[in-house]
C-alpha cells in the first residue's frame, strides 16, 4: 500500500491473517497482509519479525478495528446459542 496504513491485526498464524485480510475486504476495507513469509520460513522467524500482520490504509484503522471487535463478539454469540 502506498499511502501510511495502520496494524489493525497481528498474529503467527498466516491462515488467521488470510481470514482476518478477507473478511475487512468482504466489509469495503482495503486490507493487505504484511511479514507472510515470515510464516512460511524458519520456524520462529514470524516471532523475530513482530508477527504476520494485517493493514489498512491508515484512514480505515479505527473503522476497521471496530468492525473486527463487532464481528469477534458477534461470532461469540452465535457459538453460545
Amino acid at each position: 500500500m502506498k499511502s501510511s496504513t495502520a496494524v489493525v491485526y497481528t498474529t503467527f498464524n498466516l491462515a488467521d491473517a488470510e481470514l482476518v485480510r478477507s473478511r475487512l475486504e468482504s466489509a469495503g476495507f482495503h486490507a493487505e497482509v504484511l511479514n507472510e513469509t515470515a510464516a512460511l520460513t524458519l520456524e520462529g522467524y514470524a516471532l523475530a519479525a513482530g508477527g504476520v500482520r494485517v493493514v489498512v490504509p491508515a484512514s480505515e484503522a479505527e473503522d476497521a478495528k471496530q468492525f473486527l471487535k463487532d464481528d469477534e463478539a458477534q461470532s461469540g454469540q452465535q457459538e453460545n446459542n
